[in-house]
């Protein structure tokens, strides 16, 4: 799905302008003419605006003030500031409001283009840092959550409902779709928010270990117990236990867990007397707890104890509308740690990735943009680096380079990695645009333009007998694409 571009400007005809650049771009827009309604759009939400562009000369409330007011109610979604007058202090006042850009009217397609790009890289890296500040503080919410599913949004708003309560939560869905993230959100939405949240995956606990990590132990207990434990319910006291593949509990273990949470406290291995304790319980699995109790591996009890307000989280197959959107989160935010300088990831392997089926979910796709990330020595990620993905989606070229065998093992089969070697004609125009669909006639006829004019070197006469085009029909299209400045007029080609 396309970003969309909020655009507010209280001249008609420049509207209309900002809003054809814009969706030939590829971008969806809004477009409102006051900054009131601006604002009004941002905190609606629907549809989500991920840019503004916003004239710094409005009647009601400019630019300026728009900006304030964003700050004010905090919404975080970068601006482009245009105005007539660019001069030096109007810019470090927009700067310093918190404009993304400035740009000046008449702005060129090309540097309203590149504005728009570099914000919205810039945002997904702000974004990307700013949900883990929260999660390691404990204070993420669900709008740090990134989705355009309508899936994930019933997930989103039942875990909002969740929150406002402490009724026990337990959290479904295949391995990687992000449990632990929703299970984060529902105390950062919560009043709990900021107090300890502990996750203990009971699949990696040892069975002889789980009571004395869940419940604590005294010292001396048991042949090792050298210091007093607390356990993870005592450390979560105040706060949320997040108790991760609840299904490989032991069934041993389920009968004093069950009694924790129906009463409240804790005993310790070798303690004297229970331990009261106040948590938050959110389960999560990756299996059937139904088929596990059927099969009595899992109490019945229990299960109907912990499953009292079930969310179930779709795979990533299933919402692929989302997949653009976390790969280049995931690209801002490998390719700071790493000290990259990856601007985009191209059409093509934005389409590559959303026709992938991900059976690793959320977790694979992060792992294989930061592998991509590692592998690329351009600014921009492209089908190559992601090979192992290639190889499994249909269209897409996977060969295998020759490999020189090693003078010690002459006739030993050799490993060699499946790697995608793509040559690309540099002239070639892709059919494919940012978001991973089809673009419109519009834009390849623009960027047609745009080559038979280099190409050409300028020279109407060729370019339009090239094209096929009469030359008025030409000049008409280069006006209406804003490429008037860099082509000779008519008087001035024909006097050259």
């Amino acid at each position: 799905m396309a970003h969309t571009i909020l655009i507010a400007d209280d001249d008609p005809v420049q509207r209309r302008l900002l809003e054809a650049m814009v969706r030939r771009f590829g971008y969806e827009t809004v477009c409102v003419e006051g900054g009131d309604k601006a604002i009004e759009a941002m905190i609606a939400g629907e549809p989500k605006i991920d840019l503004a562009i916003l004239d710094l000369v409005m009647p009601d409330l400019d630019g300026m003030g728009v900006l304030g007011r964003m700050r004010e109610k905090g919404v975080e979604i970068p601006a482009i500031v245009q105005t007539a007058h660019g001069s030096i202090e109007t810019v470090i006042s927009a700067m310093r409001a918190g404009a993304a850009d400035f740009v000046v009217k008449p702005v060129g397609a090309e540097r309203l283009q590149v504005s728009i790009k570099n914000a919205l890289r810039f945002d997904a890296l702000e974004t990307e840092v700013r949900r883990m500040s929260r999660r390691a503080s404990g204070t993420l919410t669900f709008k740090d959550i990134v989705t355009r599913s309508p899936d994930m949004e019933r997930v989103i708003r039942l875990g909002e409902r969740a929150a406002k309560s402490n009724i026990p939560v337990l959290i479904e869905g295949e391995s990687g779709v992000g449990k632990e993230v929703v299970a984060r959100a529902i105390q950062g939405a919560s009043d709990r928010k900021g107090k300890p949240f502990i996750v203990v995956n009971c699949g990696a606990i040892p069975d002889n270990l789980v009571e004395s990590v869940l419940f604590g132990h005294e010292k001396g207990a048991f042949t090792g117990a050298t210091e007093k434990h607390s356990g993870k319910f005592v450390e979560a006291n105040g706060g949320t236990l997040f108790l991760d593949e609840i299904g490989e509990l032991p069934l041993d273990a389920q009968v004093k867990l069950l009694r924790a949470i129906q009463e409240g406290e804790v005993d310790p291995v070798g303690g004297r007397k229970p331990v009261r304790v106040d948590i938050r319980l959110i389960s999560a699995t990756n299996r059937n707890l139904i088929d596990l109790v059927k099969q009595g591996r899992f109490r019945e009890d229990l299960f109907y104890r912990l499953n009292v307000f079930p969310i179930t989280i779709p795979p990533l197959r299933s919402r692929r509308d989302d997949v653009p959107e976390l790969a280049r989160m995931f690209a801002a935010r490998f390719a700071a740690e790493e000290g990259r300088k990856i601007r985009n990831i191209t059409p093509e392997a934005t389409a590559l990735l959303r026709n992938f089926d991900w059976p690793g979910n959320v977790r694979q796709l992060e792992n294989a943009v930061f592998r991509a990330v590692v592998l690329c020595d351009g600014d921009e990620l492209t089908v190559a680096e992601f090979p192992q993905v290639a190889v499994h989606v249909d269209g897409f070229e996977v060969r295998v380079p020759p490999i020189e065998r090693p003078a010690f093992a002459p006739s030993a089969p050799v490993e060699k990695e499946i790697v995608r070697v793509e040559v690309r004609d540099p002239n070639a125009t892709s059919l494919v645009a940012d978001t991973g669909e089809m673009r419109t006639l519009q834009q390849i006829e623009e960027e047609t333009i745009r080559f038979a004019l280099r190409f050409y070197r300028n020279n109407m006469t060729e370019v339009s007998r090239r094209l096929g085009i009469g030359r008025s029909t030409l000049y008409r299209k280069l006006k209406e694409y804003g490429l008037e400045d860099v082509v000779p007029t008519e008087a001035g080609e024909a006097a050259a």
